[in-house]
């Protein structure tokens, strides 16, 4: 990546479910056009650009998992071939000699099926180039702590795609949750879930939100950043800092237009935003409290201890946005069909009117709301397939 100019395939990864809107939050920002649908593919969203757009899709995608980079595509039905070809690619703009290198291998209907043949002709394919094969070595999709290169192998059907990650650690590390209640939600999901409820965060006065089982507060915190236009990868370290031709410059650019933005917005709401997040367990609100410090917003979300039943909405309608238990990940022996009719009989009770989309992973326990609900979108969470329940609240 030599001059700005150049555009490059770039592959945005999104967990199931969240594609959509990975690909509408890159026409948001300007780096996807024509039909979205097009660039959606199994996995995520398939987009061009240059190297400005690699920086703006890391810095501010809050759907996405991680941002590839293409490297090469080509055919490849026995390992000359695979050496060769991978060996013609340009690993000198993304490796340093010498820098580990993670390879992550898929194989598919290929006569090419033994992964760690595939790794091996792949490491010394990056040493012609590099003058010596790199180490290989595992890296922490949580920490991105690692110094080795994530490079993803991918053989389908004879056809090998090479992809370098931008990312490093995976992107719903933002941060600022450092301290984390149980089976605490990603941020993507959690932004994935306040898109799908529609709730207006960049209006001139959002809607009140509120989360009446917040936990570490990813849901209430991830909808003050989205409502400040806070970038949600500001205050973290990219995999692409580390490349021979990092741009500093463009990329410190990048960071003051997006400070304009959220400091301008910032003084545009001042005390016009309403985010509410409750949870009973004190501890999780302590957790709740001390994210939201780091990420900036502690004076923009209120939190409290107290049960779903004690919640008090403003009178002026919005939305209730949140991730109750559902007895897969949680597990406190108690019957969740008479907390989740509880819920229902609050919502109707307290917040007529009002928007409500929520996760769960049973189809029983949703029906205890007795709310209407749309049920056709559905997340992976922890490994979980959870349905994204959207609804309208009737008065009780």
């Amino acid at each position: 990546m030599k001059k700005q100019g150049n555009l490059f395939n770039f592959f945005a990864v999104a967990a199931p479910g969240l594609t959509t809107f990975c690909a509408d939050e890159l026409v948001q920002y300007g780096l996807l056009t024509g039909k979205t649908s097009d660039a959606i593919e199994p996995g995520g969203v398939a987009f061009r650009g240059d190297r400005l757009a690699l920086y703006r899709a890391n810095l501010h995608l809050r759907t996405a998992s991680r941002i590839l980079v293409r490297l090469g595509e080509f055919h490849a039905e026995n390992f000359d071939q695979l050496r060769s070809r991978a060996a013609s690619l340009g690993w000198e703009q993304y490796l340093r000699a010498g820098q580990p290198v993670d390879l992550r291998v898929t194989c598919h209907k290929s006569r090419l099926y033994h992964t760690g043949a595939v790794v091996e002709r792949i490491a010394a394919a990056i040493g012609v180039r590099l003058g010596g094969a790199p180490p290989v070595k595992k890296t922490d999709d949580e920490s991105g702590e690692d110094d080795a290169q994530l490079i993803v192998v991918r053989l389908f059907r004879d056809a090998c795609t090479i992809s370098v990650d931008a990312s490093g650690a995976l992107l719903h590390r933002r941060g600022y949750r450092l301290a984390t209640a149980r089976a605490p939600l990603r941020e993507t999901l959690a932004a994935g879930l306040l898109l799908a409820s529609g709730w207006n965060a960049s209006a001139e006065r959002p809607s009140p939100l509120i989360d009446p089982f917040c936990g570490s507060g990813a849901i209430p915190i991830e909808a003050a950043l989205m409502a400040l236009n806070i970038a949600p990868g500001r205050n973290r370290r990219f995999a692409f800092m580390e490349w021979p031709d990092f741009d500093r410059e463009l990329w410190r650019g990048l960071l003051d237009e997006a400070d304009a933005r959220a400091q301008a917005r910032r003084a545009h709401l001042a005390e016009q935003l309403t985010i509410y997040g409750s949870d009973r367990d004190a501890g999780a609100i302590a957790s709740a409290q001390a994210n939201a410090e780091r990420a900036g917003v502690d004076a923009l979300v209120r939190f409290a201890c107290h049960a779903v039943s004690a919640i008090e909405p403003p009178a002026e309608p919005g939305f209730v946005v949140t991730n109750p238990p559902y007895g897969q990940r949680v597990r406190g022996g108690a019957d969740l069909r008479n907390l989740y009719a509880q819920f229902g009989n609050v919502l109707r009770a307290r917040c007529p009117g009002w928007r409500v989309a929520f996760l769960s992973s049973d189809r029983t326990l949703l029906s205890q709301t007795a709310l209407r609900l749309d049920t056709d979108l559905t997340f992976i969470n922890g490994g979980i397939k959870v349905i994204v329940a959207r609804g309208f609240v009737d008065g009780g």
